[in-house]
């Protein structure tokens, strides 16, 4: 997380006439916000210690000038209403229930996940003769045993213990 230091810099950027957009993804609460302790000066300052709270970690006087824009997860239906766009796009043909397995993927592990497991299921569904009438359920089960999210990747390691180098 950013330091009193680095928001003052930012404030000051932003009052200047060729100011920048920024953007800021959080997911804190009400938070500490980090005291500087650069080389400025202070040399005893601890940095992780501070005692000004703000919403988000950020000083309230910057957290007035912005445009505070809420992200929620994707509903099922609307993840798979950007499968189907993704996957025209990409010029794949799905079945009613892959596109339900890819929505499923988008709500176990992410729509990024998701998405990226088109290509997989399509080359499956061409490499079992089936190019023409698209990919199926079997598709995207069979990609996603090859393909792993995140989650399902640290799931395993931490199943196989210690028998990778480290």
């Amino acid at each position: 997380m950013l330091d009193a230091e680095c928001f003052a810099f930012l404030a000051r950027a932003l009052e200047s006439p060729l100011a920048p957009t920024v953007v800021l993804a959080t997911n804190r609460g009400v938070c500490a916000v980090r005291e500087g302790g650069g080389s400025g000066g202070g040399g005893a300052c601890d940095p992780f210690r501070s005692e000004t709270l703000a919403p988000h970690g950020v000083p309230v006087d910057l957290l007035d000038r912005a445009v505070i824009v809420r992200a929620a997860p994707l509903s099922p239906q609307e993840a798979a209403q950007v499968i189907a766009l993704r996957a025209a796009v990409e010029g794949v043909a799905l079945d009613e229930a892959a596109l339900a397995a890819l929505a499923a993927a988008a709500a176990g592990a992410s729509l990024r996940h998701a998405v990226g497991l088109l290509a997989p299921s399509a080359v499956l569904a061409a490499a079992a003769g089936r190019k023409e009438t698209g990919v199926t359920a079997a598709d995207v089960a069979s990609a996603r045993e090859l393909f792993w999210d995140a989650k399902a990747s640290a799931r395993k390691l931490a199943q196989a213990g210690g028998g990778f180098v480290q």
